[in-house]
């Protein structure tokens, strides 16, 4: 399996017994913006392409039409993103520098000042869209189809694209931000964000919420997170102030609504 790989154990139980684990791969990506490196992150090496696209997305330094390319160069200790941006992009770069090397996905190390770590977003668009409490319970439970190296590994995050059809989209890593990030990625490239429309659905998390993936999810202008985790109480807060529903504690059979409550519809009537 991609992003993966068989490791040998040895399992303490009743009986000492060997065997083999597949394990989540984790590996060095620096993510390279006109030659020059922006972050390096911890991440499992796969749709690698979607990666660089929402993070440069959802951390605000490049939008889908100022990104000319993308190659992907193999390095002496990981990999090498390089993404290739306009002037206007790059000149964006250069206010919002991140050098570092961050930890399974780090989402706020490494940043130079607090201003950058807590920059001002606009809300999200309104859009009347709402979701009735079956749909959510749903989607939740849609994703254990879609978590495929996690079955394998139990070691990942997942982060999904809900909309009234089902799961559109899913991505997994082993960093919760890289995970949310490769999805963003996959809905830009899927066609999914547009600059005059908000996405019609809500992004689904298998991790804890805190504040820089509120961040990421209100720069997709998505309309409603849905985690299986709970929240830190400045992420509601954060997410309140941007116009997003925030659901936790999430599952098959129940949830918790934090903010914009008016986003859950009644069962009989919802908008799409």
């Amino acid at each position: 399996m991609k992003g993966a790989r068989p490791t040998t154990r040895l399992r303490f139980g009743a009986q000492v017994q060997p065997g083999i684990r597949v394990l989540p791969e984790e590996i060095a990506v620096a993510l390279t913006f006109n030659g020059t490196t922006q972050a390096v992150m911890m991440a499992t090496p796969d749709h690698l392409a979607d990666f660089a696209t929402g993070f440069a997305l959802t951390e605000g330094l490049a939008t889908p039409d100022e990104i000319d390319s993308i190659d992907i160069v193999q390095a002496a200790r990981g990999l090498d993103v390089q993404i290739w941006v306009s002037k206007d992009a790059e000149a964006r770069l250069k206010d919002r520098r991140r050098t570092m090397t961050g930890p399974v996905g780090c989402g706020l190390c490494g940043i130079d000042s607090l201003e950058q770590a807590l920059r001002d977003q606009s809300p999200v668009t309104p859009s009347g869209f709402s979701m009735p409490p079956a749909q959510i319970k749903t989607a939740v439970a849609a994703l254990t189809g879609q978590q495929l190296l996690h079955d394998a590994t139990q070691a990942v995050h997942c982060a999904a694209w809900w909309t009234d059809s089902g799961i559109a989209l899913a991505r997994e890593d082993v960093g919760r931000h890289n995970a949310l990030d490769k999805l963003a990625g996959a809905m830009v490239r899927a066609g999914l964000v547009r600059s005059t429309t908000p996405p019609t659905g809500a992004v689904v998390l298998t991790s804890r919420v805190s504040i820089d993936l509120v961040q990421k999810v209100a720069a997709l202008n998505a309309p409603m997170i849905i985690a299986v985790s709970a929240p830190t109480a400045d992420a509601v807060a954060l997410a309140d102030g941007l116009g997003i529903t925030l659901i936790a504690r999430a599952r098959p059979d129940s949830f918790e609504v934090f903010t914009h409550t008016d986003r859950i519809a009644p069962e009989a009537e919802h908008v799409r």
